[in-house]
């Protein structure tokens, strides 16, 4: 597959009907890449003078590769529903909320990709981002972790999605402000070497995914009928 850098103006990641989906690297990974590349670049070429920098450049090398697949970006057919997956992973939980919201925490491995997509289209109401520490996204205190709030008008209300930090994900960078016009599935941000997003249904909306079920972003549904 052919890898290029992902654009703003490319964001929706919708991957055309027949043709097989283009893989691009993430927004927002160019500080953890470029260097690595570089370095694996530079070791590899003075291999030519000295057998020795081999010691430094087969490292590397691999290290380029696993950030290849760390930040792959992946186009996308958007799956059918209400509300779709924001997020590669695997559902952690599902919770009651006081105000008849569900929660549904999908937790990311350092494997999956780390891309996130908005769950119905609408416009972003607000981008907040809330200081916290870095315990590990499957602990229960990881609800109080570095995270991004997100809100979105849309045809079913406001809904909620929280972008939340771990233990190896130090940085969540949102692609869009408050104000902007989104689609269902469209890239919204990344969250560096996985985490935890949190998408809150509305009351009335009936989760359609169980705990332990993987889900894809853009294609997994969370809703039912």
């Amino acid at each position: 597959m052919p890898i290029s850098p992902s654009s703003h103006t490319s964001a929706q990641g919708f991957a055309p009907e027949g043709r097989r989906p283009r893989v691009t690297i993430a927004r927002g990974a160019t500080p953890w890449f470029v260097p690595t590349l570089a370095t694996a670049a530079v070791t590899t070429a003075l291999t030519r003078r000295s057998g020795k920098w081999a010691l430094a450049a087969v490292p590397a090398c691999a290290l380029s590769a696993g950030m290849l697949w760390f930040f792959r970006d992946p186009e996308r057919e958007i799956g059918a529903g209400r509300v779709i997956s924001p997020a590669d992973g695997v559902v952690q939980s599902i919770d009651e909320w006081p105000d008849g919201r569900t929660r549904v925490a999908i937790f990311m491995s350092p494997l999956n990709v780390h891309v996130n997509r908005a769950p119905l289209a609408g416009n972003v109401t607000s981008v907040e981002h809330i200081a916290g520490g870095f315990v590990p996204a499957f602990n229960k205190d990881s609800d109080r972790n570095e995270r991004v709030v997100w809100h979105f008008d849309t045809e079913l209300g406001d809904i909620e999605m929280v972008q939340i930090a771990g233990a190896v994900a130090r940085r969540i960078v949102p692609y869009m402000d408050a104000g902007t016009k989104v689609e269902q599935g469209e890239r919204v941000g990344l969250i560096r070497f996985g985490s935890r997003v949190d998408t809150y249904l509305p009351a009335g909306v009936e989760v359609g995914v169980t705990v332990g079920q993987k889900t894809t972003a853009g294609v997994t549904r969370l809703d039912r009928d």
